[in-house]
């Protein structure tokens, strides 16, 4: 059984909790002086040594209930970190999630000198490998990249002092558990553990089981799987094929300054990008298949109020902490109920207020029942099926998505008649000089073959010296070429040998010049005259 930590109702601000003077001076600055109720409750077990399993609404201040601690024990007892390892290890589910909590670890231990490295994947391996090999003394990771990493025996996890794993929930959702629990292995049995999520199913609480030690703290500051009190929550239940009306309505409300439009799918966000883009609302998307790169420019914009929406999916704006994200759009209604309580949660951050818009069709409803039993409510809803007015502002958002299209930059244009096209196969056997494929694709070559196996550099199969190659037999040797060019005194060719003349879809010899009617092969040297591409196109168009 778990036990519940110790009362602290008594203490209001952090100065009471016995923080490192740096830390409470970092605090200072950045202008926190009292504490939410997750970090009221979860810092002074931590700071003791004690397992913790957090349960805590998204935008309780998760991170500081346990960065804040962490950093009080680490100036408390200063070594040098391990080669290739680290002393705190914390594990995110997503890369975004990973920078902001290693960002405020590097915050609140500003005056302590601590070094904290992310380690995360859609970024090189090189300045993740150099990092490890110095010590690092807190790292924060994502479980893919650093299974990499101790594969290659590039990390060293075995003088981990302690293991915090946030967003437990998600990373259970994401099909970290396996991962997670190889990524133990590696650990010392003896270490302080940290668990903190905001839903607590089932298999959460088995996870922590295995993995806490004995007598860990409990802390839960809200039920599981409930709503953030100060979000005003609506769903509107209208067609799939207006959604991108009803979209359109809601951004003409001024009111929409800075909002989280929510997708289940990556093609699906940039889509709903396009939409918003097409009516003139500055959006960027975000997901797993935008680079590192692309992912945290679209992150700072949102946050610099250059774009109006950030369009998401799940995963990728788990790691998203914008205080002041005005509203949270959900386009499509999440697979998994909990989600719902993550995706609105990125509104009415640090004690503000937020609203809540989810957009709900036919085939959603059963979605819509799941969430509202997990989280035991019923959400007040509007009807705007049917509605003429979404209908024609459907249509309307059609066209402007499909002239954004058309107006996006590709690059330069490449017309497909240009374009170079694919060598024909008869087209790949010549390439002399005389031959006339740029003048005209369909007429025979004026150049004689060669044995199989040379190239012919003079006439008649010579080499520089001008004397023939295959002996003194030249009137033989002549006979054999003239006999593979197809001279009319040779009548006979080995079977299953092709014809000089051959072309793909010609069965008869007749259908094209013989190479013997151009020019007169003897022994090895050429009696015929010898004529250019262009006078030999104007004479094969006369005998014709």
């Amino acid at each position: 059984m778990f036990a519940h930590t110790k009362d602290t109702s008594h203490l209001t601000q952090f100065k009471d909790l016995g923080l490192n003077a740096s830390i409470l001076e970092a605090l200072t600055q950045k202008g926190y002086t009292i504490p939410t109720p997750i970090q009221l409750a979860a810092i002074p077990g931590v700071m003791e040594g004690r397992d913790l399993l957090g349960i805590a609404q998204t935008g309780t201040g998760k991170t500081a209930a346990f960065a804040l601690p962490i950093l009080h024990r680490l100036a408390a007892s200063r070594k040098p970190a391990p080669k290739r390892g680290c002393r705190v290890l914390v594990l995110s589910p997503t890369r975004e999630l990973a920078t902001q909590i290693a960002d405020s670890f590097k915050a609140y231990g500003s005056k302590l000198g601590f070094s904290v490295a992310t380690i995360f994947g859609g970024v090189g391996h090189g300045p993740q490998r150099q990092a490890l090999a110095r010590g690092v003394d807190i790292i924060v990771a994502a479980p893919g990249r650093l299974l990499d990493h101790l594969g290659e025996r590039d990390a060293d996890l075995s003088q981990t002092e302690i293991l915090v794993l946030d967003e437990a929930d998600q990373m259970l959702d994401m099909g970290f558990i396996d991962p997670i629990r190889r990524i133990v292995r590696h650990l010392p049995k003896q270490r302080q553990n940290l668990f903190f999520s905001a839903t607590m199913p089932t298999d959460i609480e088995k996870l922590a089981n295995d993995l806490l030690n004995k007598d860990p703290l409990k802390v839960s500051v809200a039920p599981p799987s409930t709503t953030v009190e100060r979000v005003n929550q609506r769903v509107v239940f209208v067609e799939a094929g207006r959604k991108r009306g009803l979209l359109t309505e809601l951004f003409a409300d001024a009111a929409f300054k800075r909002v989280l439009v929510f997708t289940r799918t990556k093609r699906g966000a940039d889509k709903v990008a396009r939409i918003l883009e097409g009516g003139g609302v500055p959006a960027s998307a975000i997901h797993g298949n935008k680079s590192q790169n692309q992912r945290e420019r679209a992150l700072d914009e949102f946050k610099d109020g250059k774009v109006r929406a950030l369009v998401a999916t799940d995963i990728a704006a788990r790691g998203i902490d914008v205080s002041s994200v005005t509203h949270v759009v959900q386009y499509e209604l999440p697979d998994v109920p909990e989600q719902y309580v993550h995706r609105i949660g990125r509104t009415a951050r640090a004690g503000k207020e937020g609203s809540a818009v989810a957009f709900c069709a036919e085939d959603e409803r059963s979605l819509l029942r799941d969430i509202e039993r997990v989280t035991r409510q019923k959400i007040p809803s509007e009807d705007r099926r049917n509605d003429a007015q979404l209908a024609q502002l459907s249509a309307n958002a059609n066209m402007e998505e499909k002239r954004g299209a058309k107006a996006e930059p590709r690059g330069e244009a490449q017309p497909r008649r240009h374009q170079p096209q694919k060598p024909r196969r008869d087209d790949r056997r010549g390439g002399g000089r005389n031959d006339p494929r740029g003048e005209n694709r369909n007429a025979p070559r004026t150049e004689p073959r060669a044995e199989q196996g040379h190239r012919s550099e003079g006439a008649g199969g010579e080499g520089r010296s001008g004397r023939s190659r295959h002996g003194k037999g030249g009137a033989s040797s002549g006979t054999g070429m003239a006999a593979r060019n197809g001279a009319p005194n040779q009548q006979q060719k080995p079977r299953g040998e092709k014809s000089g003349n051959h072309r793909k879809g010609q069965g008869h010899r007749d259908q094209a010049p013989a190479r013997g009617d151009v020019l007169k092969v003897t022994s090895g040297a050429v009696t015929g005259p010898v004529t250019s591409a262009s006078d030999l196109m104007r004479r094969l168009a006369t005998q014709n």
